[in-house]
């Protein structure tokens, strides 16, 4: 399922038009952006939570050439399933 899909699923249980349910859907994308971008985790009891982990300054190697190169610190998504989605899905 992409995300035009996620939108059609949603104006169909909700009754919206396909344009509201996909302004939706982006909205929420957005603001969970935003929080994880801000710093903060997002919990969705039932679903899962979303935080981000640090990642720290690494060497790598290029595998074609075998020259060190420098991987820089990051921050990363990460998102942990609740046990009510686990259920649901096994």
């Amino acid at each position: 399922m992409n995300k035009s899909d996620l939108a059609a699923s949603i104006a169909d249980a909700v009754g919206l038009s396909k344009t509201q349910a996909k302004d939706t859907v982006d909205a929420v994308f957005d603001a969970i952006t935003q929080s994880l971008a801000s710093g903060q985790e997002v919990r969705l009891v039932g679903f899962g939570t979303f935080t981000t982990t640090r990642r720290a300054a690494t060497k790598g190697r290029n595998p074609q050439t075998g020259a060190v190169i420098n991987i820089p610190a990051s921050t990363q998504p990460k998102f942990r399933a609740a046990k009510v989605l686990k259920s649901a899905v096994n």
